[in-house]
């Protein structure tokens, strides 16, 4: 870690507003965002997927340009790439043709370093993350964690200022993960570790406090800094003590408050593009409810994912498709069955699927969306394509396709429309043609 005698800052981001337009709208991603990065900190940004945590890392790096606001370096402001950044991504970006030593010289090829010093700096990065003897090995030779480690020689060999990190465990096993993680900090702690700052995107709560000195805690639709949080815990830390618990705590209840009110006059009100459906089967928040349920209608569910041996975070999709569909409220750590959820949870099969298909018909903005959409076509049916058009103003091809299934699969068990996948068509259910699900909520 480096040692400096003031708070140096390296990276300001000043009234960072980022939108996306497309066919005559406009999906905002980033808000007002505010924060300072200085030398001698790790920066975990944490926050739920739509808090446009990857989009503010590219703004710092230089890749992305702001639709409003500054973004600084050591005072003076970005125009084009950050030269003090390197970047590890999550899904390593390596190239497969190249050998480990020729994708870690890479960037200093496009620096013009010479020949000779770039195979010495190289050497010496592959050497430092622990894969020499793997110079000539190429990365469909290597495991998961092998290419990450190419990923994070990559990045170092640049000696950057900040080393800017979008999710870079994520697509490893979790083993590897503790590895990797204890590595990296192991690195910070030598007092000749040239970079002076390091800035982690995760969406794994215990992540942040393991890593950080402080979390910058991002809220959703659009991203905005909802809190900044110092964590003051001697390294390496301990999981089970109490101060890492509380403060894991007091992360989790900061990204699951939210006013109620708000929150219900937004779904009423938002489209697919600003209110996208949480990453949640219908199984995986059914089963969420269930158990508060049996735990008298009220849990709390720090508890409740110790209990099932999940981490906090893993519950937090769960927590917004229930909360989406007010079959839950939330207050902090705290979670109580609302009555259409208590309903919901004590009902039978084909009950409870009624109680879900008139949620979800109203509450829930692509579902609504589609549903609405196919009760107005003419004959019931409409072509996904033409939900995919729409989508892609606002989310990548990816997450365009997670969006629609999941919106089919929740459609499909309320039985408001079913899907075709060899027409590629959506048509109402019969039910719905009925007006059974909307109005059987109401009349039971």
């Amino acid at each position: 870690m480096v040692n400096e005698n003031e708070r140096t800052p390296l990276i300001e981001v000043e009234h960072v507003t980022k939108s996306f337009d497309g066919d005559g709208s406009t999906f905002t991603v980033l808000e007002d965002i505010n924060a300072t990065f200085y030398a001698g900190e790790v920066v975990a940004i944490l926050g739920k997927s739509g808090s446009g945590k990857s989009t503010l890392l590219r703004i710092m790096a230089g890749l992305l340009a702001p639709t409003s606001g500054d973004v600084k370096y050591r005072g003076t402001e970005l125009i084009g790439a950050n030269p003090g950044t390197a970047m590890v991504f999550q899904n390593f970006a390596l190239m497969p043709w190249l050998t480990v030593q020729d994708n870690v010289e890479l960037g200093l090829e496009a620096a013009g370093i010479p020949p000779a010093e770039r195979k010495a700096r190289a050497i010496a990065a592959i050497d430092q993350i622990g894969l020499d003897g793997f110079e000539t090995a190429y990365p469909r030779e290597l495991s998961g964690g092998m290419r990450q480690r190419v990923g994070f020689a990559r990045a170092l060999v640049l000696q950057p200022d900040v080393l800017l990190m979008d999710e870079p465990f994520s697509a490893l096993d979790v083993l590897t993960t503790e590895n990797l993680r204890s590595e990296l900090m192991h690195l910070w702690s030598q007092p000749d570790f040239p970079t002076k700052c390091i800035v982690i995107v995760t969406h794994n709560i215990e992540e942040a406090v393991l890593l950080a000195d402080r979390v910058i805690v991002l809220a959703a639709n659009p991203g905005r800094v909802l809190a900044d949080v110092v964590v003051n815990l001697p390294r390496p830390r301990n999981r089970d003590a109490a101060q890492f618990e509380a403060l894991v705590d007091r992360i989790y209840g900061l990204l699951t408050a939210r006013d109620g009110a708000a929150d219900t006059a937004r779904n009423a009100a938002g489209g697919p593009l600003n209110s996208p459906l949480p990453e949640a089967s219908v199984g995986g928040l059914s089963g969420l409810v269930e158990l508060v349920s049996a735990a008298g209608g009220k849990a709390d569910l720090v508890d409740l994912a110790n209990d099932l041996s999940f981490e906090v975070d893993d519950i937090l999709p769960l927590v917004d498709a229930a909360r989406m569909l007010d079959l839950i409220q939330v207050n902090g750590v705290n979670v109580t069955l609302t009555p259409m959820g208590q309903e919901f949870a004590t009902s039978d099969i084909l009950r409870a699927k009624t109680v879900f298909g008139a949620q979800a018909a109203e509450r829930a903005p692509l579902v609504r969306t589609i549903y609405r959409g196919l009760r107005s076509s003419k004959d019931g049916t409409l072509r996904l394509d033409f939900y995919r058009d729409l989508l892609a103003k606002g989310y990548n091809r990816d997450e365009t396709n997670h969006q629609l299934q999941r919106a089919i699969d929740w459609g499909r068990y309320g039985e408001l429309f079913d899907y075709d996948a060899d027409t590629q068509e959506l048509t109402l259910s019969p039910e719905a043609r009925a007006g059974v699900i909307t109005h059987s909520v109401v009349a039971a």
